[in-house]
Formats: C-alpha cells, sequence, structure tokens
C-alpha cells in the first residue's frame, strides 16, 4: 500500500456560512519580498497545492481557504493569501472576520478585553481586524470582528454593458479591495430572496465575463490589482434604511458567497456614497444568501490616488467547525483534485 507523500492541517471556520480553511502547517515556504510576489509564486509553483485544498474529494466548487505567509509590512501581526476554486483572490472580508478570531484565540496576537486590535496584511494592503473579547475566569473569550479595508471606491458610475442573453444593461463598478460589478437582480428578470441559485450565478457570471471585456480597470497602487472578480445581484434597497438589503455576490469561476462578503459590502457602501444613497456614518445591514447579516458603514474619506475612497468598516461572525489533516497517496490522479458541478 502506497504511503502519504504530504500532510497539510488546517484549522477550518466559517462566516456566515462561508468556508474558511485556514492551513496551519504542512504547506512549503513561499518566497517573495512583497505580498503581491508571494501571490505569483503560488500561481505559478504551488497551484497543484490549491486544487489539493480546494478542490474535490477534500474540498468542494464554493471551498475557500487561507495560506498564511511571511508579511513584509511593517505593522502587520499576520500576512495571508487567499485561495479559491479559480486562483489567489486580492482580499477576503469574510476570511479576514474569521482570521481576526483564530489570531486571537491562537496566540498570534495576545488577547485583550474588550477589544484586541489584528493587523492582517492581504494581497491588497493593510487591513485592521477589531476581535470583541471578553474575559471569563482566566479565559478569554472572542466574539464578533470588525475590520477596515484598504480605501473603497466606486470606478464607474451607471455603465452600460452589453451582456449576451441579458441585453443592455446599466451598472456600477465599485473597489472594496476587488473590484465587483454591482446591479439589483431585477434588471435582469431575477429576485435575491426567490429566484433559484443557478439562474442567479448564470446571469451574474455573464455580467462579469461582459465587463471584463468591455471596460478596462485600473489600480493605483498595483496592477495586479486591477482586475474584476465578480458581479454582486442586490434587491435594489440602496437608499438608506433600518431595513436589511440582501445581496448574492458570485465571484471566481462561478462561485457563490455564501456570506454577505465583505470586500464587496465595502465595494457597495463606496458606490451609495457616492451616488448620494448613503452618508458617510450611516450604518446599513446586508444580508446575504444564507441569513448571516454584515453591518456595515462609511467612516471617512480616505483618497487612494485619482479616486475619492472612502475607509469603510465592516462586521459580523465566524465559528470553528473543525480541523483537518489532508494527505496525498502517490499514485492517486483522483486525489490532486477534480471539480464536479
Amino acid at each position: 500500500m502506497s504511503q502519504p507523500i504530504s500532510a497539510i492541517e488546517t484549522v477550518e471556520m466559517h462566516t456566515g456560512g462561508e468556508p474558511v480553511r485556514i492551513v496551519t502547517r504542512g504547506y512549503p515556504p513561499i518566497p517573495g519580498a512583497t505580498i503581491l510576489e508571494k501571490r505569483r509564486f503560488a500561481r505559478e509553483n504551488l497551484d497543484h497545492l490549491r486544487k489539493l485544498l480546494i478542490f474535490e474529494p477534500r474540498g468542494h466548487y464554493d471551498m475557500y481557504g487561507v495560506i498564511p505567509v511571511e508579511p513584509d509590512l511593517p505593522g502587520a501581526d499576520m500576512a495571508v493569501l487567499f485561495i479559491h476554486n479559480e486562483g489567489y483572490s486580492t482580499m477576503c472580508g469574510h476570511a479576514v472576520i474569521a482570521l481576526g478570531r483564530y489570531a486571537v484565540d491562537t496566540g498570534i496576537v495576545p488577547a485583550k478585553a474588550p477589544f484586541t486590535e489584528v493587523a492582517i496584511q492581504c494581497p491588497c494592503g493593510l487591513v485592521r481586524a477589531r476581535v470583541e473579547v471578553a474575559k471569563r475566569g482566566e479565559n478569554f473569550v472572542t466574539g464578533a470582528v470588525s475590520f477596515e479595508s484598504v480605501p473603497s471606491f466606486a470606478f464607474a458610475l451607471d455603465e452600460k454593458v452589453d451582456v449576451p442573453g441579458l441585453g443592455k444593461l446599466t451598472l456600477d463598478i465599485g473597489y472594496g479591495g476587488a473590484f465587483y460589478a454591482i446591479i439589483p437582480a431585477s434588471a435582469v428578470g431575477l429576485d435575491v430572496r426567490s429566484s433559484p441559485v443557478a439562474a442567479l450565478v448564470e446571469a451574474a457570471d455573464r455580467i462579469t465575463k461582459a465587463t471584463a471585456a468591455a471596460i478596462p480597470l485600473e489600480h493605483p497602487d498595483d496592477p495586479d490589482l486591477a482586475f474584476l472578480y465578480g458581479t454582486i445581484l442586490t434587491d435594489g434597497r440602496d437608499a438608506f434604511s433600518d431595513e436589511l438589503t440582501r445581496n448574492v455576490c458570485v465571484f471566481a469561476e462561478r462561485e457563490v458567497d455564501r456570506s454577505p462578503t465583505g470586500s464587496g459590502v465595502s465595494a457597495r457602501i463606496a458606490v451609495q456614497v457616492a451616488k448620494g444613497q448613503v452618508a458617510v456614518s450611516q450604518a446599513r445591514q446586508f444580508e446575504s444568501i444564507t441569513g448571516a447579516v454584515f453591518s456595515g458603514k462609511a467612516l471617512r474619506a480616505e483618497p487612494c490616488g485619482r479616486f475619492n475612497a472612502l475607509q469603510v468598516a465592516v462586521g459580523g461572525r465566524a465559528h470553528y467547525s473543525g480541523r483537518s489533516t489532508f494527505t496525498h497517496e502517490d499514485g492517486d490522479e483522483l486525489g490532486k483534485g477534480f471539480l464536479l458541478r
């Protein structure tokens, strides 16, 4: 019988139902002077390990993971790469919420009540998480997490895009650590509360592909950040209200976010502020396809190159779901990873 030739250990978490598989041991060192160089190295040289962790039989089409790496920014407590079914994203709010708890619970950052600050370097830049911490006897218990990401901005408003099978659509593009096309689901005859998930995915994927082809993106920090990550279909409730507003984010290769999408909430708020629908300091609640809720609020102006950007705070809850040790036997071709949908 063949013996395992590799073993990767992980902590399993989820935020609003969206998985966060955090590698804790067994991944090879990833060289690079900057985190974006590390991201490129992983994509070009270690992609077989992404597939091993994310794809079946160990994962699934909508699995999401985190690879800790050495930080290169002063003041960062930890640095991470994000992995999913298509590759390596630049920002992930649901993962940051989970990582905040994980960093305090594992002692990466010493616990301090009532809040512990955790500085997490992501490919898009430094993200600051704030973890609720309660002292119970001699123990610390972590709770909800909020974070301030990199500056968020509206890249384009009311853009017209011809989408095959859907016609000419009017949409916005926002950045919240990643770029998203943002459009009410009603514009394509769908409803984020009642339409089949498959129909939402098909429409969002068509919009992403058509928008990416039609509208060149740019980011003042690095060209590696300038790509359209996905499309957010909303319920159209963009003006300030005490009611929840629901959205569904379809990103990467037709992957469906179970959470409200932290970077997507940041991008959506930036667009809402730019259109005069929400004011700075007005808090909103964003609901996902699972019913999970993130809070979101524009805090202040924070320029980013030529863009009138904002600092946005997003908050939510993550939970632990287990630990895993993944191995691969020599000769197991399917064990290298495959996807079915």
